[in-house]
């Protein structure tokens, strides 16, 4: 027993490790973006921000927060389960910090506050993660059409400088690629699980741990429960509304980030740049980090014609807003969360 202890305690260590690897080599690549910039002019602007606009922009994320945890309470009443909204939007923080801090930028946090709710509810596992799963598609909605007014914004004027022109195809195959391919596997859901038992049939037939049995009970029981909560039309149209007003939260902490410099960002290039910051955040350092400032800085200078070290003054309170205050209070959540499961 202590064998296994200090195995998982070692395993839990090396994970821990790895984040902290992955943290330093994006401080030190942020570092070295200042570096070639120049420091001078991002801390000389730095020192004039205005502090109520800063707060105004961290309160702004951590109520986005806030209210796609409702949207979550809201889906997982639509599949019978009824929790507390203190409870849910802790949680929900928790699984944020758990995305914000794993390599890929949004990998991570599903599987981790599905468990939780399934241990911490009445919901089986299965709800819990349909909940996950459909929130985060009614959340694409605005992602995809926010970013396609920012977009139809630059086309409309002229604005989409060649080094864009990458991101905005991305964001065009993302809106179009992944609605169409949820479609397809909720119409052919009897041949995704046959597929799915069929890929994992060598394992099962190698241990005895692994079931196809109970393997298709809980793709059953999964897509039971989509269809109980996309049935509620009324959780549809008010989850939908939470994710637009989330949204708006999302992106609003750049535009605040602009004002508090002097260096007003225009709400519509906010609409696509922020989008934008999303794509390129799949990298392999935790959260994005050095991908996410190197690609805000390049957007705020072509589109937004600040100079270098303006976008990175702007770059650097809007990060300490949108991804930092929320590891501080989400990183909080997650020990609480832990010690209550």
């Amino acid at each position: 027993m202590r064998q296994k202890e200090g195995g998982r305690r070692s395993v839990g260590y090396g994970r821990v490790g790895k984040l902290l690897i992955g943290f330093a080599l994006a401080v030190v690549l942020v570092y070295l973006l200042g570096v070639a910039i120049g420091w001078e002019e991002t801390l000389r602007r730095l020192r004039t921000a205005e502090v109520g606009w800063v707060a105004v922009a961290c309160v702004s994320s951590l109520v986005c927060l806030a209210v796609w945890g409702k949207m979550w309470q809201v889906v997982l009443g639509a599949a019978g389960v009824s929790v507390t909204y203190k409870k849910v939007v802790v949680t929900f923080f928790a699984a944020t910090f758990a995305n914000y801090v794993t390599p890929m930028g949004q990998a991570g946090g599903e599987p981790f506050i599905a468990y939780v709710l399934s241990r911490d509810t009445e919901a089986s596992y299965e709800q819990s993660l349909a909940s996950v799963v459909i929130t985060d598609v009614l959340r694409l909605f605005p992602f995809f059409t926010v970013a396609g007014l920012g977009l139809g914004y630059l086309l409309f004027n002229g604005q989409l400088p060649e080094v864009v022109e990458t991101v905005a195809v991305v964001l065009v195959a993302l809106a179009v690629g992944l609605p169409t391919l949820m479609l397809v596997g909720w119409r052919h859901r009897h041949p995704v699980r046959r597929g799915v038992l069929w890929f994992l049939s060598p394992v099962a037939r190698r241990t005895e741990r692994l079931s196809l049995e109970s393997v298709r009970e809980r793709i059953d029981r999964l897509y039971e429960s989509f269809e109980l909560i996309a049935s509620s039309r009324r959780t549809v149209v008010v989850s939908v509304v939470l994710a637009y007003a989330g949204w708006v939260l999302f992106a609003l902490p750049l535009y605040f980030s602009g004002l508090a410099l002097d260096l007003p960002v225009s709400l519509l290039l906010v609409s696509f740049i922020v989008p934008a910051t999303v794509v390129v955040s799949f990298t392999p350092l935790p959260g994005g980090l050095g991908a996410i400032e190197g690609a805000l800085v390049l957007f705020l200078t072509v589109l937004a014609a600040l100079s270098a070290g303006e976008a990175l003054a702007v770059t650097t309170v809007y990060r300490l807003a949108s991804y930092w205050i929320v590891v501080a209070v989400g990183g909080v959540a997650s020990l609480w969360v832990t010690a209550r499961v």
